[in-house]
Order: structure tokens, then C-alpha cells, then sequence
């Protein structure tokens, strides 16, 4: 996987669980880890438009959306196309979903734009257009799971909480924890180690939860780590123990060609190419096996990214 991507959809941990941390809060050593980090952020970070000052809480949310399995790069020109065709989440529920489908692109796991759209529908009617301040507000929202609350939250209105993605989840099973990768789901352990880490300064908790997310992402990545380069390195548990490998089973890359989840993309991107509805024929004619086009196409019409009308005839949803 990419270095920057953001939190991934959990699954079933089939690894052992991460022994459970010391808690560090009572120990200068989380004061420290707070300086190093939070320091070492402001002379690496990444100038990226929704960490920009005036990017706005729309702009956070609409990034947080997209950078689910989903590196940085390619988000980053759907995401300045967005904004300036629905600079604010009224624009977008004022359009149909469809349309939402339509601008994703390529960028995957479309589901993500109709979730998108369903949000920007209840923030217009609920909060007046404005992405509420509140994590139990947000946490509301169609769509919006608790990462993305904690993360809006966060990093739109420099609110504490802990907000833990893949790449914070590493960098705190390595640097606390001594094992080279987290569990596969997200265990109670880490998130009192997350807890106990949490700056009691709300300003530098939300600092510190984005400083420790790209710490992740450009240094402590899942598979060359750079330790060299790590303003942690001298307090890494991993490294201090000598950078034992992982002991549980090996993680697998996601497979795309062939799989129903590549059907599915070429179909949507027909519907997504036309102004208008399309017969099954154009559909039939992007893959060749007849049962698996089919399995796609129903399942996409199960997900809500496509309406079947008469005659078999189809579109992006209305």
C-alpha cells in the first residue's frame, strides 16, 4: 500500500493482539514524544490544500472522504475539482448523487461519493450548511464512522481526540508497543495507548494528531520504515529492541485485475462517461465473461451507484 494513505476498512484481526502498553502519561517521556514529533511536523509537513489555514472544514471532511485507501496524489486533483464545483456541502446535496458517482472518477471505492453526498444533504438541513463543530454531531452524519468524526473534528476546529488511522496505529505499536505492525482492527489496547499519548492542550492534540499521522506516512511507513530520519528513533521500542520482524501471518496485497471490483469500475466508468442513461449493450461490451458482468452489475445496483430503468436500460443514480 501507499505511504499516505489514510485509515482503511477494519477487518477480523487474525493476528495475536499487541501485548498491552505501560501507560506513559504520568512519565515525561509523553511530553517529549510530543515535542519531538510536533516539532519534527513543522519542518516536514506537507503543504496540502485542507491543511491550509483558510481550506475550511468542507475541505477537511471532503479530503478525510477520499484519502481512505487512497494515496495522497491522486486525491489531491479530484479534491481541488470538488471544491471548486461544491465549495460548500449545500452545493453538493443540491446536485443528485448520480453526479456525486460522476465526479469521483477513478478514485475508487465509489460508495464513498454517495455517503459523501448523503452528508453534505444532512449537514444543509441540519446545521445550516456549516460541518458541525461536535464530534457527537458529526459521529450523526450518514457516513461518517468515528475516525472521520475524530478527524474533522480535529483537524477542522483543533478539537481533542484521538484520531487513529493505519499510519498512527503503526507509529504507536512501534514506538510504545515494541511490534512492528498493529493488529489488523483496531484493539481496546491501542486505543488507551492512544489516550494515554493525547496532549491535555487542545491546540496541541490536534497538533499532535496530525504531526503523528504524517510522521506514519512519510518515515515510519509499513514497509521501509526510515529510522535514520525519525525524530523518535532514540525512544522507538521496535528499534531499541533491535527492529523485530512481525510475528503475525503476512500481510496480503489487494489483488484488482480480474476481480469483480475491476468489472465494477469499468461499468461505472461507461455510466460515468455518458450524459445520459446507457443500454446493457455498451455494458456488456467492457468485459468479456457474462456471469461476473453481471454479478458486478447487480451489485452496483445493490450499492445505490446505479438505477436500472426499463428495457434494460441504466444509470447513475437520480
Amino acid at each position: 500500500m501507499s505511504t499516505d494513505l489514510h485509515h482503511t476498512p477494519e477487518h477480523d484481526a487474525t493476528e495475536r493482539p499487541a501485548p498491552e502498553p505501560a501507560s506513559v502519561t504520568a512519565s515525561p517521556r509523553a511530553a517529549v514524544l510530543h515535542d519531538l514529533v510536533i516539532d519534527w511536523f513543522g519542518a516536514h509537513a506537507r503543504d496540502l490544500p485542507w491543511r491550509r489555514p483558510d481550506a475550511g472544514a468542507w475541505s477537511v471532511m471532503v479530503s478525510e472522504f477520499m484519502l481512505q485507501q487512497t494515496p495522497v496524489a491522486r486525491v489531491l486533483p479530484v479534491h481541488e475539482q470538488w471544491l471548486a464545483r461544491w465549495p460548500r456541502p449545500a452545493d453538493l446535496a443540491a446536485e443528485s448523487p448520480g453526479e456525486a458517482v460522476r465526479a469521483w472518477g477513478r478514485l475508487g471505492y465509489p460508495r464513498r461519493a454517495l455517503r459523501l453526498h448523503a452528508a453534505a444533504g444532512a449537514i444543509a438541513q441540519r446545521h445550516g450548511g456549516e460541518v458541525p463543530h461536535e464530534h457527537a454531531e458529526l459521529l450523526a452524519l450518514p457516513g461518517v464512522g468515528e475516525y472521520t468524526a475524530a478527524a474533522v473534528a480535529s483537524f477542522a476546529y483543533g478539537r481533542r481526540h484521538t484520531v487513529l488511522d493505519t499510519n498512527v496505529r503503526r507509529v504507536f505499536a512501534r514506538v510504545v508497543t515494541g511490534v512492528a505492525h498493529p493488529p489488523n482492527a483496531t484493539t481496546a489496547a491501542e486505543r488507551r495507548t492512544a489516550a494515554s499519548l493525547l496532549p491535555a492542550d487542545e491546540a496541541t492534540a490536534a497538533r499532535w494528531a496530525a504531526a503523528t499521522m504524517e510522521l506514519g506516512a512519510l518515515v515510519c511507513t509499513a514497509r521501509s520504515p526510515q529510522c535514520g530520519q525519525c525524530p523518535v528513533a532514540a525512544l522507538c521500542a521496535w528499534r531499541l529492541a533491535g527492529s523485530p520482524p512481525h510475528e503475525g501471518p503476512p500481510r496480503r496485497g489487494q489483488t484488482y485485475a480480474g476481480t469483480d471490483r475491476q468489472v465494477r469500475g469499468r461499468l461505472l466508468a461507461v455510466l460515468r462517461a455518458s450524459p445520459g442513461p446507457v443500454p446493457q449493450a455498451a455494458l456488456d461490451a467492457v468485459w468479456h465473461e457474462p456471469v461476473q458482468r453481471a454479478r458486478a452489475l447487480d451489485g452496483l445496483v445493490e450499492d445505490g451507484l446505479v438505477e436500472p430503468l426499463a428495457h434494460g436500460v441504466y444509470r447513475l443514480p437520480a
